[in-house]
């Protein structure tokens, strides 16, 4: 009764008693916690929860510690290729569902696509480990690419399904109108109108897959260590500083990435 009573006066879910407060409320619990993260990373104290002074010594430790660059980098070079991968078959998957003929099992290969994306990631990190397993498939950094890739695919293909859904078509038929090819009305028009789509979905599977902690701890084998399962390792012994000052970076990238695919995405419109 009280929301159609406020359909009805034009007002939204904003306008209920006391939704400010809850929402506030809520948020500050969300984000409280990454807060204390990033002012207690820049501690000068060796505790990770008293403050005593402010100093960057935990970042220059973190960047002077071997093994977290050598995690770090594990874990760049199976962002690069898994979302590059993810992508590239995104774009095929968009193309096909939006500009392919209509077909029975449309519905049905849409729903295939977001499939990792509605499962919980510890079921595709098991099922993941469990079909590596009855293979015995065993290719180190490839084993992880693979399953970043299949993982990210649902990230990059929303990006670029919206902004093929937002194209005017007109801009495809006059090029076929001017004897255009598929294939040459496909560089020249869809692809360089299709890029900003392209380009939001390749960071935003860039940073899936760099934070990607679950299914990395499934498949990983020895020597692919990634950065996030090896800040799980240090948290073995307690949260220090460094840990602190890892996941602040972490936080910085990962909020730098979405904030641009969003800008990008929202710039073309």
């Amino acid at each position: 009764m009280m929301i159609r009573l406020f359909k009805r006066n034009g007002l939204g879910v904003q306008d209920f008693p006391g939704f400010g407060g809850f929402s506030f409320l809520f948020y500050l619990y969300l984000y409280a916690p990454i807060l204390v993260l990033v002012v207690f990373s820049f501690n000068a104290n060796q505790s990770a929860t008293v403050w005593s002074g402010f100093s960057l010594d935990w970042y220059r430790a973190a960047f002077a510690n071997q093994a977290l660059r050598q995690a770090a980098g594990n874990s760049l070079l199976i962002a690069v290729c898994a979302s590059m991968a993810a992508t590239a078959i995104a774009t095929l998957a968009a193309l096909g569902t939006s500009r392919g003929a209509k077909f029975k099992g449309l519905q049905l290969s849409m729903g295939a696509i977001m499939l990792p994306l509605v499962l919980p990631e510890i079921v595709v990190g098991v099922a993941t480990l469990a079909l590596f397993s009855t293979l015995g498939l065993s290719l180190g950094y490839g084993n992880l690419i693979i399953a970043h890739t299949v993982f990210c695919i649902p990230f990059a293909y929303l990006p670029i399904r919206a902004r093929l859904n937002d194209m005017d078509l007109s801009l495809e038929h006059a090029a076929a109108d001017l004897y255009a090819g598929p294939w040459r009305t496909f560089r020249k028009v869809t692809l360089p109108l299709l890029m900003p789509g392209i380009v939001s979905g390749l960071m935003l599977a860039f940073i899936v897959s760099l934070d990607n902690f679950v299914i990395s701890m499934m498949v990983s084998q020895a020597g692919t260590t990634t950065l996030p399962i090896f800040i799980f390792g240090l948290l073995r012994m307690g949260v220090t500083p460094d840990v602190n000052a890892v996941s602040t970076l972490i936080l910085g990238v990962s909020v730098l990435f979405v904030s641009l695919s969003y800008l990008l995405s929202k710039k073309h419109a």
